[in-house]
């Protein structure tokens, strides 16, 4: 695994969503560019920061309250929408526009235990952590990023069978990879 390089505006929301993650100690595994960064490579300078945390219903609240106070752009109605998605739609703002981020909430066993799991790497002075190789790569998989799990399941360190098993078990055994 390789340590985040983040830019502008990405470099800073990163910061501050790690910021306000770590105020309301919830645990938590970045997704997307930022896990794709971890795993394979690259810069995050566009897109979106989406992470998972594990949190109550209460919690969900807070997340959005302290944003709002921090200075991000909160839309209620937004997240009034996204309600049923268990999904927290934010927009880290600063000079240089704006960055969005999703906090997908940890409701399920697959999620919660993606997190538990997952694995530490760094940006810049923090410690962040992203899903485990085999956690990501069904995310790659179930994203249709057919590259880059190709990429991440060649490496001779993937556990192909611990894979698979994760497959299997969530009722996914289409996207096995074979040997």
């Amino acid at each position: 695994m390789q340590p985040i390089v983040a830019t502008g505006r990405h470099a800073r929301a990163l910061r501050a969503v790690a910021d306000l993650l770590t105020r309301l100690k919830l645990a938590n595994a970045y997704v997307g560019s930022i896990a794709r960064a971890a795993w394979l490579g690259g810069e995050v300078a566009a897109g979106s920061i989406d992470v998972i945390a594990v949190m109550g219903p209460q919690q969900k609240n807070q997340i959005a309250m302290m944003a709002s106070n921090r200075g991000w752009r909160v839309d209620r109605d937004e997240i009034e929408q996204s309600e049923e998605l268990d999904l927290i739609p934010l927009n880290f703002v600063d000079d240089d526009g704006e960055v969005r981020v999703h906090v997908l909430v940890a409701s399920n066993a697959l999620y919660g235990r993606m997190v538990a799991a997952a694995r530490e790497t760094t940006f810049e002075e923090l410690t962040i952590r992203v899903p485990g190789a085999e956690d990501f790569a069904m995310l790659l998989a179930l994203s249709g990023d057919d590259a880059g799990l190709l990429s991440l399941t060649s490496d001779a360190t993937f556990d192909r069978d611990g894979y698979n098993e994760k497959l299997i078990s969530i009722v996914l055994p289409v996207l096995e990879v074979a040997e």
